[in-house]
């Protein structure tokens, strides 16, 4: 299949992954080894160091007959890290036109939109419109993501288990909120914040800065706060029927123990062993589908990710926010799990045919992502430094974020610049494969967590 993939990061560089992992001679289903068993849809009418490997993946199939077949895949933009094992061009992923005729020129048969931008842009509309196959929500129901006030909206109308929330278009407003909701103080930028618009903070000072501040590219919502472990959980549809992926944890805050600033993420690990059984079901049911039942109701299908920001608390499970794509850093340990060719899944969702198959599989194995910042994230990055010793790692995937080739070295580009990915029998095991290979890559004052998945290992 010729596929291009929209975006420049480490979520990029994992779908991409994955997606080389493949061969073309696959069904659905097809896989050896220990997997965790499937159940039926749901549905709302009833590598290398320095890149992805090419070749395929323990636990998924090798093909019905004949050599493998890999699909042909672009990145646009891409970054250092995808040029390494996959073609990338240099076009605006927010460009609805340049995508289409892009796609168009090049007998595209399916477009993968990684970030935000382009959906929130409309990217997926100007796409259909031509009749390519587009994972990715259009513009109207990307508002899932783009305005926690529409989210807000959607899960009040589709009777969404979520906390109460207060829309403020002045510093007056969110002050009254602030004080009427108390501390901890939860604020939030209402369009996209680039993983930085939310505050959880004691400090009232620190809660109305983060308001002003935010307040000057548009409105806020102040928020009830809510205690308890938090979960992503991804699923994928196409417009009426939802399939679940493996449930996953991140660490936003960038330092251990939780200390410090909101981040983009800085680790994450899947599965999550101290969930209970029928959790994945109880979300389907009670998240999951009456947001997807809502937005087709409104004449605005949910076709692509479907991302759950979840918190467990001791009155059951709500809904923190939405994202209208994949996440990033849990990707990174989401789909090396996963035995179901990723393909499959996201053409069935762009074409409306999610109904026909079985849920995804996924290994028992574990798996632990930590990202690799610059200094000064998330503040004030300090960039341009080169990365060493990518070359020397072993039993991890590196999947970069924010990395360029000069001089034949790469160099950083961005604050959080890639995201090792270990995979193991035990949290134990991909704890040590991963920290173990930080251990060997060395970037000028880089920092990274220490405790990812440390808990649950424990």
């Amino acid at each position: 299949m010729r596929i291009l993939v929209l975006g420049s990061g480490a979520r990029e560089h994992a779908i991409i992954t994955s997606l080389l992992s493949e061969t073309l001679g696959e069904t659905l289903g097809e896989t050896v080894g220990a997997s965790e068993s499937g159940a039926s849809s749901a549905s709302a009418s009833g590598a290398s160091a320095s890149g992805a490997s090419a070749s395929g993946s323990p636990g998924k199939s090798t093909g019905s007959a004949g050599a493998p077949r890999h699909h042909h895949i672009t990145a646009a933009p891409g970054n250092a890290g995808i040029a390494t094992v996959v073609p990338v061009v240099a076009l605006d992923p927010t460009r609805g036109d340049i995508v289409t005729q892009y796609a168009l020129d090049n007998d595209i048969e399916l477009v993968i939109i990684g970030p935000e931008a382009p959906l929130v842009a409309g990217v997926a509309d100007a796409l259909r419109q031509r009749g390519i196959p587009v994972f990715g929500p259009g513009k109207a129901a990307a508002a899932l993501e783009g305005s926690k006030t529409f989210a807000k909206r959607i899960m009040d109308d589709a009777g969404v288990p979520t906390g109460l929330a207060t829309r403020a278009g002045s510093l007056a407003e969110a002050i009254e909120a602030i004080d009427e909701f108390g501390a901890p103080y939860v604020v939030k930028a209402d369009g996209l914040a680039a993983g930085k618009g939310v505050l959880v903070t004691p400090d009232r000072d620190a809660a109305v800065a983060h308001a002003t501040f935010w307040l000057a590219h548009g409105s806020v919502l102040v928020e009830e706060f809510l205690a308890g472990q938090e979960v992503s959980l991804f699923l994928v549809s196409d417009g009426h029927t939802v399939l679940p992926l493996s449930p996953a944890q991140d660490y936003k805050r960038v330092f251990d123990g939780d200390e410090g600033p909101n981040t983009g993420g800085m680790g994450a690990y899947s599965p999550l062993p101290w969930l209970p059984d029928t959790f994945v079901d109880d979300v389907i049911e009670s998240v999951a589908l009456p947001t997807i039942r809502q937005l087709a109701s409104e004449g605005t299908p949910f076709i692509g990710l479907l991302y759950c920001g979840l918190i467990v608390t001791d009155d059951g499970v709500r809904v923190i926010e939405f994202n209208a794509r994949f996440g990033d850093p849990e990707t990174q340990v989401v789909l090396p799990r996963l035995l179901t060719p990723l393909s499959g899944l996201l053409l069935a969702a762009a074409t409306g045919q999610l109904g026909s198959l079985p849920r995804p599989e996924f290994s028992t194995d574990v798996a632990v992502t930590v990202v690799l910042a610059s200094e000064g994230y998330p503040e004030n990055p300090l960039t341009n430094r080169p990365i060493t010793g990518l070359a020397d790692v072993e039993n991890v995937t590196i999947a970069h974020a924010a990395t360029a080739l000069v001089g034949g070295e790469f160099v950083a580009t961005g604050g959080r610049v890639l995201s090792v990915v270990a995979l193991g029998a035990d949290f134990t095991e991909a704890r040590s494969r991963a920290y173990a290979a930080l251990d060997i890559i060395h970037l000028e004052g880089g920092h990274y967590r220490t405790d990812v998945a440390k808990r649950v290992a424990e």
